[in-house]
C-alpha cells in the first residue's frame, strides 16, 4: 500500500555512442528543495537492508550495454506541501570496469545531470519524460525551469549531444492530496479562487480565468463532477462533499454579484451518490447503502464553516488550494458523548454530572483525535475550536444547512429527484446528522423541542415524508418487480423518522408516522405487501431507546382494585362500569391506540396479519417476530428489572393477550402429539416420522371445550416456530402482569372467552414440551437424510439420468463404471477431502447438552407460567358463577400437562395444584365429572410407575388424597376403585414398557399411608384399600405373563383376550381391555382385527345402553351387529339380577354413552376403510345413521354420506384387485410348548403371505425360545405321528390352507369380499399314493381333503383361532384329475369373460394350465385321444356327478 503522498519513477537511457568496455549507472537519485545539495530530502524508501528513507539512491546499469537500461523502481513519499522549487536530482557516472596500471583513484567518472520538477503550473508532473543531460555544473536556480527550457545561461550550458532528449522515465503519483483529474483539478482550482484563496485571473493550465466568468465555470466544473473517474473520485470524495455543502449553504459573492449555485450543487451531489451505487467495484452493506458513503457520514460530515468576509479578506500567500480538511467529526462524539450523559428514562431531562465511564470515553475519542497525526478523519476536536458555541446563538436570517438540504429535496425535478429519493437513506441521515449538530452546537436541548426547528424546515420535512411514501406506493403498484427497492426506500424513512423522535417534537413525528400509514392505506397495494411494509416500518421506530415512554407506559392501569369481599359475586363487588374497564384493558380499543401509539399501530397490524392468508405465512411470521423482538428488548433491559415496573410494561401489552386468544385457530400446535422423546418411564419411543399428526375430534378433547365455540381451519395458517414465538410472547404478558388484575379479568370474562383462555393454555403446555437431546438428533438426522437423498438425485440427474448426455451414456454400452464414479465425485463432497459438515456434526457435545439444558429450562418456565395462571383461575372460582365449568376447565390443562414430557420441579407444584383442587372441588370431580376422573386416576397412576422417586412419592401422596377424600367425603369410593382398576389395565394394556417393580413400590406406599392414617383406623377405608391393591396386584401379574410373550404377538392378543374374556361382568374393563386390544392391533397394521376390537365394544356398550334407554334409534344390544360379524353375540349382557347398570360405578364412562357408541363406531368404519374392507363401512354406518337422523346432526350426516360415497367408489374401482388375507394352518407339538401342544390354529397373515415368510418369523421366534437344536419344522402336510417325534424336541407344522365353502354357500358368497368375509371353514389338500409316496403317475395321485372349522369366524379380534373340529376325505385318481381341469376351466372362463380383458391374467392361466403336465406329453395325448373319441366323459353333466 502506498502512502497518501507516492511517487514511481522508471528511468531508461537512449542509445548513445559509449566507448568499448565500459558502462554507465544512474547514481544518485535525490529529491530537493533547494538549488544546493544542502536542501536535500530522506523521502526516498530504502530497500529491506537499509534505512527506512534515504536521500540518495543509486541503481545498477547492465555492464557493456550502449543503450543501458536503468530497470530499477524508485518509491518517493513527497511531502504535503510543495513548491516549484521541489525537484528530482539526476546524477550520471561512468564506471571503469577494467582499470589501467598506471591508473589510481576512484573509478566513478562523473558525465552529468539532469532534473525534473515536480510541479508544473501547480500541478503535479507525471507520466513519460525525455530529458536532456548537462555535461557541466548545474546553473543557478535550475529547478525553476525544466531541463529543456532553460533559458540562455552565462557561460552557456554545455548538453549532451546537444540538448536533445536522452534520459527517459516514467512518473506515476498515487494520491490523495494531488487529484490527477482534469475536473477534479478543476473544481478545486475554483473553489479555492471563490473563497478568496488566490488572485484573478485564475490560471488553469494555460488557461485564465478572470472573475467575471468565474461563476459560469463553476458550474461548468460541478456539472463535470459526476464525469470524473471513479478512482480519484473515491481518493477526493470527503473533499468534494464538503465543498458541494458548503456550496449548498452559503451564497457566493462574485464580482459584487450573489450566486446561489446550491440547486446545482444538490444536483451534483446527487449525481455522484448515483454514481457510488451503480459502481460494481465498490462494497455495499447489506441493506444496499454504499460503504464510503456511510463511513463520510459516520466519521467525517460536519457544518459547513460559517461563510467568511471575503471581501475584506486579503488573499492567501499560496496560491494552492487545501485538500486535506480540519477534522471532521467532532460534533458527532460530542453529541453522542452529551447523549449519553443525559437521563436514559427522559432525554429532555440533562444529567447532573457525567460518570467515570463517559470520562473515560471522552479522554479515549481525544486521544484518538491528537494521537493519530497521519489520519484524515478526527473522531473528537474540542469545543471551543467552533465558533458560535454554546452560549452563542445564529442571526435569524443566517441559512441552515438543514434547511437548504431539505428544501433542495422539495423543489427538486426531474431524474434528481428520482435519484434522491432512490438513495433517500443517504440525504436522510445528511439530515439528521446535520440537525443533531445544529442542536449541539446551539446548545437548544434547553429549548423546548417545538421550537429548536423552524416552522419552514418542518412543512419540507412533511413534504418530504409523504413524497418518499409515494413514492413508495408507486413502486408496489406500478413496478412489482423492483419491491426490494420499495422496502429499501420503507426502511431508510423508519429510520429517519426513529432519530427525529430525538431530535424533534414527538407530536410532530407521531403525525407524520399517522400520515405514512394513512397514504399507504390509501393505495391499492396487495394486502399482504402493504401490511410488510407497515410492519417493518413500526418495527423499527419500536426500536427506539425510549420507547417505553413514547408510549406513556406509565399511564397503564398495572392493577385493578381488590374485591371488597372474595365470597361475594362480582356484580356486588363492583360496578358494571369497574368491569367493562377491566374487560376494555384486554381490547384492542380507540382509546388504548390514542393514549399509546405507537404500541397501538404495532398491535393493530398484528391484528391484521392474523386475519389474512400471506404465502408461506410470511406476513405473519414478520409481525409476531416484531411483537417477540420488543418484548426481549423489555426483558434484558435494565431499566425494567423491578417487578413494578415490569407490571406496568406488560400492561401496555394486554389487549395481545386478546389478540392471541381470538387467534387460538390459526396456531400450528401438531407438536403436543409428536413427542418421540422420552416418555415418563424414561424410555425413547417411535420415531418422529411413525406419529400421526393430531386429530381434530382428539384436539378439542384434549383443549376441553364443551361450549364448541371453536371452528378450527383444518389446516394451521401459522408455522410451528412463529406459533411458539406468538406464545412466548403470551407468556410473558402473563407472567409479568398484576395478578389482581389477571383475577378480576377472569372473573369477569364471558364463559366462552374464558374456555378458549384456557385451550390457549393447553396449546402453550403442548408447544413447550420438553423434547430431550434425542428428539434433537433425530431431527437433525432426519434433515440430514433428505438432503442427502436430494442430493443423490440432483447427481443422478445430472450426471446419468437425464438429458442428451444421459441418452448418449445409456447408448454407449461397455464404458467402465469407474469413469462415471471419478466423475461423480465432484458432486459427491463427502467422498472429497473438501468435505461440508453438517450443522449437528459440527456442534461439540457440550453444545448439544447446553441446548437440551436451556430447552429444559424453557419448558419449566413456560409449564410454570401456565401453572400460576391455573392458580389465579382456580382462585377467582367463588366469584364465578359457572364454576363447574371452570373447575373442569382447569383440570384438563392439568391433565394434559400430566402427559407430557415434564420435569420434577413443575411436577411438584403441579401435584400439589392437583390435591389441593381435589379438597377443595372434591364434590364436582367426583359426582358430575366421571370422564375428568378417570383421567385423573389414570395419569396419576401413571406416574406412580416412574423410577423417580419424587414424581412417585407426589403421584402417592395425591393418589391416596383422591381415594380418602372419595371415601369421607363425597361416598363414592366404588368409583374410585373402578376408575382405578380400569387406568391400571389400560395402563397395562398400551404401555409396553411399563415398570412393574415401581409401581409395586407405589402400591405399597399407598398401603402404609392407609394403615398410618390415625382419623380413617376407624372405618372402612384401609380395608377397602387393601382390597383394592390386591386386584391391582392381580393385574400386575397378568401383565408379568404379558412381558413373556412380548415378542409373539399371537400369544399376546390371546393373553389380553382370556383378561378381557374374565372381566365379562365388568364391562368397563372389558371395554378398557378390547381398547388396549385394538391399539396393540393397530399398532401393528392389523386395521381389520384392530376395527373388529372396536365392534365388539360397541356392541357391549350398546347391550348396556338398551337396558338403561329405550329408543327406536339406538341398537338393540349386540344382536344388531350380527350383519358386521357373527362373532359379536359373545358381547350379550348377563341377566339384570346379576350386573345392572350403573350401579355402583359400573358403566359410567364416556363410553357408555351415544356419543362415545357413535365414536367407536366410527373409529371401526374408519379401521375398515384402511383394512380395505368397504362393505364393513357400509354395515357399521347403518347402526351410525338413525342416531344421528334422531340428532338431527346433518353435518355429521352429510360427512358420513360422503364417506359412504367414498367408500362405495373403492369398491368399484378396486374391485377383484383387492388383497384380502392369507390363511395357515399351524400345529403346535411338543411338551415344549405347554398349553400349545397337540393344538392346531388357522393364522391370519397380510395379503400375498408366502409360506417361506411365516415359516422364518415362527422359526426365528422360537429358535430363540428354545434354541436351533430344539426346534424342528415339519416341511409336509401329512398327520404327525406323536409316536415318532423326538420328546425333547419342539415341532411345528405350517400349511397354507383356503376357504372353503359348500355349494349352498357359494349362492350367496358371489363377491370376493364375499369369499373372504366371516370365514370359519378352510381346506387344504394333502397328495399321496397307495405305495406311500406322495406324489407318483396319473392313474395312481390320490388327494387327501382336510376341512378345518374354527370357534370363531374371521375376521375376529385375534389374528388365530382355534381349530375345533377337522374332517378328511381322499379322492381317487379320475376325481383328481376332474377337480383339477374343473379348476383351470373356471380360471380360465373368468379371464376370457372380464369386462377388461386382461392379456397378461390370460397368459399367466394359460401357462398354468400346460405348467401342470409338461412331464407327462404321453399322459396328455391319451387324455386328448380320449376327449376326440369319448366326449361323453368331458361333457359338464358327467364332470359335475
Amino acid at each position: 500500500a502506498c502512502p497518501p503522498n507516492s511517487s514511481h519513477s522508471y528511468p531508461w537511457l537512449r542509445k548513445t555512442s559509449v566507448p568499448s568496455k565500459r558502462c554507465w549507472s544512474f547514481p544518485p537519485v535525490k529529491y530537493m528543495s533547494l538549488t544546493t545539495f544542502t536542501g536535500v530530502f530522506g523521502v526516498i524508501f530504502g530497500k529491506s537492508s537499509s534505512p527506512e528513507l534515504l536521500q540518495e539512491v543509486y541503481t545498477p546499469v547492465t555492464y557493456h550495454n550502449k543503450s543501458p537500461d536503468f530497470y530499477e523502481e524508485v518509491k518517493l513519499s513527497l511531502p504535503a506541501r510543495l513548491t516549484e522549487r521541489h525537484h528530482l536530482l539526476f546524477t550520471f557516472y561512468h564506471i571503469s570496469c577494467q582499470q589501467k596500471q598506471n591508473q589510481s583513484g576512484n573509478c566513478e567518472t562523473l558525465i552529468g545531470y539532469s532534473w525534473l520538477p515536480i510541479l508544473s503550473c501547480d500541478r503535479l508532473q507525471t507520466g513519460q519524460f525525455c530529458l536532456p543531460i548537462v555535461l557541466d555544473r548545474l546553473p543557478v536556480n535550475y529547478s525553476l525551469h525544466t531541463p529543456e527550457k532553460l533559458p540562455p545561461q552565462v557561460p552557456p550550458v554545455k548538453w549532451m549531444e546537444s540538448h536533445k532528449g536522452l534520459f527517459n522515465l516514467e512518473v506515476q503519483t498515487v494520491s490523495s492530496v494531488h487529484p490527477q483529474d482534469n475536473h477534479l483539478e478543476r473544481f478545486f482550482t475554483l473553489c479555492h479562487a471563490l473563497e478568496g484563496g488566490t488572485t484573478f485571473p485564475v490560471r488553469i493550465k494555460d488557461e485564465k480565468i478572470p472573475e467575471n466568468k468565474l461563476e459560469h465555470e463553476l458550474k461548468l466544473s460541478i456539472i463535470s463532477l459526476s464525469s470524473s473517474n471513479l478512482e480519484p473520485l473515491v481518493l477526493f470524495l470527503h473533499r468534494i462533499l464538503d465543498k458541494l455543502f458548503t456550496l449548498i449553504m452559503q451564497p457566493m459573492v462574485i464580482a459584487g454579484q450573489t450566486a446561489n449555485l446550491a440547486q446545482i450543487a444538490f444536483e451534483s451531489v446527487v449525481s455522484i451518490v448515483n454514481s457510488l451505487h451503480n459502481s460494481q467495484e465498490l462494497f455495499r452493506d447489506q441493506l444496499g447503502r454504499n460503504i464510503l458513503l456511510a463511513t463520510y457520514l459516520y466519521w467525517v460530515f460536519r457544518l459547513p464553516d460559517p461563510p467568511r468576509d471575503t471581501q475584506n479578506a486579503a488573499p492567501s500567500s499560496d496560491s494552492r488550494y487545501m485538500t486535506i480538511g480540519p477534522a471532521t467529526a467532532a460534533r458527532v462524539g460530542s453529541m453522542l458523548l452529551q447523549s449519553r450523559i443525559r437521563s436514559s428514562s427522559n432525554p429532555d431531562i440533562p444529567a447532573q454530572q457525567a460518570s467515570d465511564e463517559d470520562a473515560e470515553i471522552k479522554d479515549i475519542l481525544s486521544a484518538k483525535g491528537l494521537n493519530y497525526p497521519g489520519s484524515r478523519v478526527s473522531t473528537y476536536v474540542e469545543t471551543s475550536n467552533y465558533p458560535n458555541s454554546a452560549g452563542s446563538t445564529r442571526p435569524s436570517n443566517r441559512k441552515q444547512f438543514h434547511e437548504e438540504l431539505a428544501l433542495q429535496m422539495v423543489v427538486s425535478t426531474g431524474v434528481c429527484r428520482e435519484n434522491a429519493y432512490k438513495y433517500a437513506w443517504f440525504f436522510f441521515e445528511l439530515l439528521v446528522k446535520s440537525m443533531a449538530q445544529h442542536v449541539s452546537q446551539l446548545d437548544r436541548y434547553t429549548v423546548p423541542r417545538r421550537s429548536r426547528f423552524s416552522d419552514r424546515f418542518k412543512d419540507d420535512v412533511t413534504t418530504i415524508v409523504s413524497v418518499v411514501t409515494a413514492e413508495i406506493c408507486t413502486i408496489l403498484v406500478k413496478q412489482q418487480k423492483e419491491v426490494e427497492q420499495a422496502e429499501k426506500i420503507n426502511i431508510s424513512l423508519a429510520f429517519f423518522l426513529y432519530d427525529l423522535l430525538s431530535l424533534m417534537d414527538r407530536g410532530f413525528v407521531f403525525q407524520l408516522v399517522r400520515n405514512y400509514c394513512n397514504q399507504m392505506s390509501a393505495k391499492s397495494v396487495s394486502m399482504p405487501t402493504l401490511i410488510s411494509m407497515r410492519l417493518e416500518f413500526l418495527r423499527i421506530l419500536c426500536s427506539h431507546e425510549h420507547y417505553l415512554n413514547l408510549n406513556l407506559f406509565f399511564s397503564s392501569p398495572a392493577s385493578a382494585p381488590a374485591s371488597p369481599c372474595p365470597s361475594i359475586s362480582s356484580q356486588s363487588s363492583g360496578s358494571y362500569q369497574e368491569q367493562q374497564r377491566i374487560l376494555a384493558l384486554f381490547d384492542l380499543s380507540q382509546e388504548f391506540k390514542q393514549q399509546h401509539y405507537l404500541t397501538g399501530l404495532l398491535l393493530t397490524e398484528l391484528s391484521a396479519a392474523l386475519d389474512m392468508e400471506s404465502e408461506g405465512g410470511k406476513v405473519q411470521r414478520k409481525a409476531i417476530n416484531a411483537i417477540y423482538s420488543l418484548l426481549c428488548s423489555h426483558d434484558l433491559d435494565d431499566r425494567c428489572v423491578k417487578t413494578d415496573v415490569r407490571a406496568k410494561v406488560s400492561a401496555l401489552y394486554l389487549p395481545l393477550v386478546g389478540i392471541i386468544i381470538e387467534s387460538t385457530n390459526y396456531l400450528d400446535f401438531t407438536v403436543c402429539d409428536t413427542r418421540a422423546s422420552k416418555n415418563k418411564t424414561g424410555e425413547s419411543e417411535d420415531d418422529l416420522e411413525n406419529v400421526p399428526p393430531i386429530n381434530q375430534s382428539v384436539a378439542m378433547a384434549i383443549a376441553g371445550n364443551p361450549f364448541n365455540t371453536l371452528g378450527r381451519k383444518s389446516v394451521a395458517t401459522l408455522a410451528a416456530d412463529t406459533s411458539r414465538h406468538l406464545l412466548v410472547c403470551f407468556l410473558w404478558v402473563m407472567k409479568n402482569a398484576d395478578r389482581n388484575l389477571i383475577q378480576r379479568w377472569t372473573v369477569d370474562m364471558p364463559p366462552s372467552q374464558l374456555n378458549k383462555l384456557l385451550e390457549l393454555l393447553t396449546i402453550c403446555v403442548s408447544c413447550f414440551e420438553y423434547r430431550g437431546k434425542q428428539s434433537s438428533d433425530k431431527v437433525s438426522t432426519q434433515a440430514l437424510q433428505k438432503s442427502q437423498q436430494a442430493k443423490l438425485q440432483l447427481e443422478e440427474a445430472l450426471l446419468r439420468g437425464m438429458g442428451a448426455r444421459g441418452e448418449m451414456m445409456k447408448r454407449v454400452g461397455g464404458i467402465d463404471r469407474t469413469v462415471g464414479q471419478r466423475e461423480n465425485l465432484r458432486w459427491r463432497k463427502d467422498l472429497t477431502q473438501w468435505r461440508q459438515t453438517n450443522d449437528r456434526q459440527d456442534k461439540t457435545k457440550a453444545e448439544l447438552d447446553q441446548e437440551a439444558l436451556i430447552s429444559g429450562n424453557l419448558a419449566t418456565e413456560a409449564n410454570l407460567i401456565v401453572l400460576d395462571l391455573l392458580e389465579t383461575i382456580i382462585q377467582a372460582v367463588p366469584l364465578n358463577e359457572c364454576k363447574d365449568s371452570v373447575v373442569g376447565g382447569v383440570l384438563k390443562v392439568l391433565l394434559h400437562s400430566l402427559t407430557c414430557n415434564q420435569s420434577t420441579t413443575f411436577l411438584r407444584h403441579t401435584f400439589s395444584t392437583l390435591r389441593a383442587l381435589v379438597v377443595k372441588f372434591g364434590d364436582l370431580l367426583f359426582e358430575e365429572e366421571a370422564e375428568q376422573c378417570a383421567d385423573l386416576c389414570q395419569k396419576v397412576l401413571q406416574y406412580c410407575s416412574s423410577p423417580v422417586d419424587e414424581n412417585r412419592s407426589q403421584a402417592c401422596a395425591t393418589l391416596y388424597l383422591i381415594m380418602r377424600y372419595s371415601y369421607s367425603n363425597a361416598s363414592n369410593f366404588s368409583r374410585v376403585k373402578m376408575q382405578v382398576t380400569m387406568s391400571l389395565a389400560s395402563l397395562v394394556g398400551k404401555s409396553s414398557d411399563f415398570q412393574e417393580e415401581y409401581l409395586r413400590r407405589s402400591l405399597r406406599t399407598i398401603l402404609a399411608y392407609a394403615e398410618e392414617d390415625a382419623e380413617m383406623q376407624n372405618t372402612q377405608l384401609p380395608s377397602q384399600v387393601d382390597e383394592l391393591l390386591r386386584n391391582l396386584n392381580s393385574i400386575l401379574s397378568d401383565t408379568v405373563k404379558m412381558r413373556e410373550f412380548q415378542e409373539d404377538p399371537e400369544m399376546l392378543m390371546d393373553l389380553m383376550y382370556r383378561i378381557a374374556k374374565g372381566y365379562q361382568t365388568s364391562p368397563d374393563l372389558r371395554l378398557t381391555w378390547l381398547q388396549n386390544m385394538a391399539e396393540k392391533h393397530n399398532n401393528r397394521k392389523c386395521y381389520t382385527e384392530s376395527a373388529m376390537c372396536l365392534v365388539h365394544a360397541a356392541a357391549l356398550v350398546a347391550e348396556y345402553l338398551s337396558m338403561l334407554e329405550d329408543h327406536k334409534y339406538l341398537p338393540v344390544g349386540s344382536v344388531t351387529f350380527q350383519n358386521i360379524s357373527p362373532n359379536v353375540l359373545e358381547e350379550s349382557a348377563v341377566s339384570d339380577d346379576i350386573l345392572s347398570p350403573d350401579e355402583d360405578g359400573v358403566c359410567s364412562g364416556r363410553y357408555f354413552t351415544e356419543s362415545g357408541l357413535v365414536g367407536l363406531l366410527e373409529q371401526a368404519a374408519e379401521l375398515f376403510s384402511n383394512g380395505g374392507l368397504y362393505e364393513a363401512v357400509n354395515e357399521v354406518y347403518k347402526i351410525i345413521i338413525p342416531i344421528l337422523e334422531a340428532r338431527r346432526d346433518f353435518r355429521k350426516l352429510a360427512s358420513t354420506h360422503d364417506k359412504l360415497h367414498r367408500a362405495f367408489d373403492n369398491i368399484i374401482q378396486k374391485g377383484h384387485k383387492r388383497m384380502f388375507g392369507t390363511y395357515f394352518r399351524v400345529g403346535f407339538y411338543g411338551v415344549k410348548f405347554g398349553d400349545l401342544d397337540e393344538r392346531e390354529f388357522i393364522y391370519k397373515e397380510p395379503g400375498i403371505t408366502h409360506l417361506p415368510e411365516i415359516s422364518h418369523r415362527l422359526e426365528n421366534f422360537y429358535s430363540q425360545c428354545f434354541g436351533d437344536e430344539t426346534l424342528v419344522m415339519i416341511k409336509d402336510s401329512t398327520p404327525v405321528d406323536r409316536k415318532q417325534l423326538n420328546p425333547s424336541k419342539a415341532y411345528i407344522q405350517i400349511t397354507y390352507v383356503e376357504p372353503f365353502f359348500d355349494d349352498y354357500e357359494m349362492k350367496d358368497r358371489l363377491t370376493n369380499f364375499e369369499k373372504n368375509f366371516n370365514l370359519r371353514r378352510f381346506m387344504y389338500t394333502t397328495p399321496f399314493t397307495k405305495s406311500g409316496r406322495p406324489r407318483g403317475e396319473l392313474n395312481e395321485q390320490y388327494k387327501r381333503k382336510t376341512i378345518l372349522t374354527t370357534m370363531h369366524a374371521f375376521p375376529y379380534v385375534k389374528t388365530r383361532i382355534n381349530v375345533i373340529q377337522k374332517e378328511e376325505f381322499d379322492l381317487t385318481p379320475i376325481e383328481v384329475a376332474i377337480e383339477d381341469m374343473q379348476k383351470k376351466t373356471r380360471e380360465l372362463a373368468v379371464a376370457t369373460h372380464r369386462e377388461q380383458p386382461d392379456a397378461k391374467m390370460l397368459q399367466m392361466v394359460l401357462q398354468g394350465s400346460v405348467g401342470a403336465i409338461v412331464n407327462q406329453v404321453s399322459r396328455v395325448s391319451d387324455l386328448f385321444f380320449l376327449f376326440l373319441f369319448f366326449p361323453f366323459f368331458f361333457s359338464e353333466e358327467f364332470l359335475w356327478r
